[in-house]
C-alpha cells in the first residue's frame, strides 16, 4: 500500500500540487480497512500528526503488518497441532473411564433407538 500512495504523491508532484504532510497522513490513515482500526486509533492518539511524516508513518504500519503475520502464523501452527495435542492425551482416571464406558454404551443405545423410529 506504501508503494502505491507514494505513487500516487509523486504522481500529484509532476502535477505541481502539494499536500501538507499532515494531511496525507490523515488521508493515508482513513484509507486503512477496518481490521487496521485499533493501529489506527493509536497512531492518532499518541502522535502528532502535525510532525509525523510518511516514512515514520510506514515504518510503523509495516512493524504492525510484520507482526500480525507472524500472529496468524502462529494461530495456524496452534490449530494444526491442537487436533494432534487432542488425539495424544489419555485419562489415566479409572472412575473417568468408567464414566466414559456408560455415556458411550448409552448413546450408542440411543443412537439405535431413533435409528428403529426413522424406519
Amino acid at each position: 500500500m506504501s508503494v502505491h500512495f507514494t505513487h500516487i504523491i509523486n504522481g500529484l508532484k509532476a502535477l505541481r500540487t502539494t499536500y501538507p504532510n499532515k494531511e496525507m497522513v490523515k488521508k493515508m490513515l482513513n484509507s486503512f480497512p477496518t481490521s487496521w482500526e485499533a493501529k489506527v486509533m493509536v497512531i492518532k492518539e499518541s502522535k502528532d500528526l502535525k510532525s509525523l511524516s510518511i516514512d515514520e508513518l510506514i515504518s510503523s504500519l509495516l512493524t504492525y503488518e510484520i507482526m500480525l503475520k507472524k500472529e496468524s502464523e502462529e494461530e495456524r501452527i496452534i490449530k494444526k497441532n491442537i487436533g494432534k495435542a487432542l488425539k495424544s492425551t489419555t485419562n489415566d482416571d479409572s472412575e473417568s473411564s468408567k464414566e466414559m464406558e456408560m455415556f458411550a454404551r448409552r448413546f450408542k443405545r440411543f443412537m439405535r433407538s431413533n435409528k428403529r423410529r426413522e424406519s
